[in-house]
């Protein structure tokens, strides 16, 4: 079947256009275009039309913890947010460090098929941090693994880590660091400052974040490799970045959507749903991921979602696991924290969600341009809609979401994979 969108706006410019979808791909743009009776149509009235989204850094649970998420659950989730690519954690139970799960993860998206789960391979065998794991088997397999992470553990081994990004060169690959030297996080419930020290919190130093990021791009440097960071937090790890960046490292990096809204602030209310890691930093922090975002500096942004059932979240702060939702909330947090300010308009909510996140994943058929002879990979976005957030209405089996109550603006429509609509109007297409 194809698909006409008529009266869309691509990255919100210039008059209404028909985009007519067919084979996979954007057949043809124009005005007045007709549909026949195999033609699926929707009415976009105005719609700003983009490039399907793309998230570095989910975590579907699947296999080991069914009970917070399934890679079906989770697909839902992203499709609904405007997701039509994810790439899946491999911190799962068995962990994804070899060929067996990494396939098992990728068959289980294809089955699903509301979005392409491209599943992440662990660097070290179980997340142990001390030895590496068959890289270049998961490179190998069906999954064709291109992003090796230990997210949820720091690869904290110098010598561990330059191999990896060593070996990752002849692979074509992308090591993303998890950037956390846990001597300096033992024990510690918040980020370290006047909130942590009132709140009677152990205190999270920033620099624990920042002298990672700084070793890791001297050893992707020497070794020519391509390092990302995983939810950069920190105002100061920005200004390493952007050192590395001039020097010619090739280093890209992330910002989950709540380190560009929420504050350490949030603890007051002792709710574990506000625990992440990194931890919610400062205002200065929250102000510099913004600009740091608008200039390029930070690549693109990826959720984190981090699914956990009722029992890791409705306990003690210091007993509850550290992780939010966010696939159905990041394009809401980020026209609010971005758009709304003047900091991006559509064609940079266009880069930092959908092209930039392609490129470093290495995704050909994701984040290309709207235009004839593109895949029809798109995702539809009411600018002017208002909604407010109820965790237990969104697709997740989890309902941690900080967001709980809060009015955002805009909401994703429809969204398009491969000229197939996979969710519109709030229901998803299996």
């Amino acid at each position: 079947m194809s698909v006409l969108i008529k009266n869309a706006r691509p990255y919100g410019e210039g008059e209404p256009v028909d985009l007519l979808l067919r084979d996979g791909l954007i057949a043809e743009i124009g005005s007045g275009l007709d549909a026949d009776d195999d033609t699926e149509v929707i009415d976009a009235d105005g719609l700003v039309a983009l490039p399907g989204f793309v998230d570095l850094h989910v975590h579907l649970r699947e296999p080991g913890g069914e009970d917070a998420e399934t890679i079906e659950t989770g697909s839902a989730a992203a499709a609904l947010g405007g997701f039509t690519a994810v790439f899946a954690m491999p911190n799962t139970d068995p962990v994804a460090d070899n060929a067996v799960v990494t396939e098992h993860v990728y068959r289980r998206g294809a089955e699903v098929g509301l979005v392409d789960v491209h599943p992440v391979g662990a660097v070290t065998v179980g997340l142990a941090g001390e030895r590496l794991a068959e890289l270049g088997t998961m490179a190998a397999s069906a999954a064709g693994v291109r992003m090796f992470s230990d997210d949820g553990h720091c690869v904290h081994d110098p010598l561990l880590m330059r191999r990896a990004l060593e070996y990752s060169t002849a692979l074509d690959a992308v090591i993303a660091q998890h950037a956390e030297d846990h001597r300096l996080t033992d024990g510690a419930q918040a980020h370290e400052g006047v909130v942590a020290a009132r709140l009677g919190l152990a205190g999270w130093p920033a620099a624990a974040e920042e002298t990672i990021v700084a070793r890791d791009c001297a050893l992707a440097r020497d070794a020519g490799a391509a390092l990302h960071v995983c939810h950069v937090s920190s105002a100061r790890t920005v200004e390493v970045l952007r050192a590395a960046k001039a020097a010619g490292t090739r280093v890209t990096a992330e910002v989950a959507p709540h380190h560009l809204l929420l504050t350490d602030a949030a603890l007051t209310s002792y709710d574990p749903v506000n625990k992440v890691n990194p931890p919610l930093r400062t205002g200065a922090d929250t102000a510099a991921m913004r600009r740091a975002l608008a200039d390029g500096v930070i690549d693109c942004v990826a959720t984190d979602h981090a699914p956990h059932p009722p029992q890791a979240k409705d306990c003690e702060w210091a007993a509850a696991r550290p992780g939010m939702l966010g696939l159905e909330t990041a394009l809401s947090v980020l026209v609010h924290t971005m758009v709304e300010p003047g900091l991006l308009d559509w064609r940079g909510v266009a880069r930092v969600l959908s092209e930039r996140p392609a490129e470093i994943g290495g995704l050909a058929g994701q984040g290309r341009p709207v235009e004839v002879g593109e895949p029809a990979t798109l995702t539809l976005v009411d600018p002017d809609a208002q909604w407010t957030v109820r965790g237990a209405r969104l697709a997740s089996l989890a309902d941690n979401t900080p967001y709980e109550g809060m009015r955002l603006p805009a909401r994703v429509v429809a969204t398009v994979l491969r000229g197939r609509v996979t969710a519109r109007d709030g229901e998803v297409r299996k």
